[in-house]
């Protein structure tokens, strides 16, 4: 159970065929790949890990930064 077959598959078309018409399927398989599209490009937008890897980078990037020198013979503390 859970594999789509040609019949099962042709069976859907037939039913969505009779249901929608043969002028509105096109229509209605146009907006559903549209659908799916602005889907993936939310959830690519919403990704959790885009702000982990920034966050990873601006650390590797002040690490590898020159170390601070500091001056010579004058006492930072007071």
């Amino acid at each position: 159970m859970g594999d789509i077959g040609f019949p099962e598959l042709l069976v859907i078309l037939v039913i969505a065929l009779v249901l929608f018409g043969g002028g509105k399927l096109p229509e209605v398989g146009r907006s559903l790949g549209q659908a799916i599209r602005e889907f993936k490009n939310a959830m690519r937008e919403n990704d959790p890990t885009t702000d982990v890897k920034a966050a990873v980078k601006g650390v590797k990037d002040a690490v590898s930064a020159e170390p601070v020198k500091k001056p010579k013979g004058k006492s930072t503390r007071a």
